[in-house]
């Protein structure tokens, strides 16, 4: 499976570590080339520097051979604006975006975008935590 990620931070570099270990063939891009560090020196896929909502370049990582792509650079404009690109022009089956701002999720997902808001998660795991020690 051919797997492009767009951002290379924290989960992004997770990312595509899990992604590559588990058999997938990853490229990420970054618009920061120092971003792409964080892969580390046993990362086997590819990486690209360059902007996740420029078409030159998404064609230049892949996207129209990706089977899926991971949207989670650190601003959730950024991260709409490449997913909806992705997803309805260069038509990739599965495209999954981090939104922080779980207000601006709701709206997402009527948009049609796969959305992952980790501030819904995090909250959400840590009143599931506080109600078990209740019982």
């Amino acid at each position: 499976m051919n797997v492009l990620i767009v951002g290379c931070g924290r989960v992004g570099a997770e990312s595509a570590q899990i992604l590559s270990a588990a058999g997938c063939n990853v490229i990420v891009l970054d618009k920061n080339e120092s971003s792409l560090q964080r892969l580390g020196a046993d990362f086997n896929g590819l990486t690209l520097v360059g902007n996740g909502i420029d078409m030159e370049t998404l064609r230049k990582a892949g996207v129209e051979k990706s089977d899926a792509a991971v949207v989670v650079t650190n601003g959730d404009n950024t991260n709409v604006v490449a997913a909806q690109v992705i997803k309805k022009i260069f038509k990739v089956p599965k495209v999954m975006t981090r939104v922080y701002d779980p207000r601006r999720a709701y709206i997402y997902k009527q948009m049609g975008l796969d959305v992952v808001s980790g501030t819904t998660l995090f909250a959400a795991l840590i009143r599931d935590r506080i109600l078990e020690e209740r019982k």
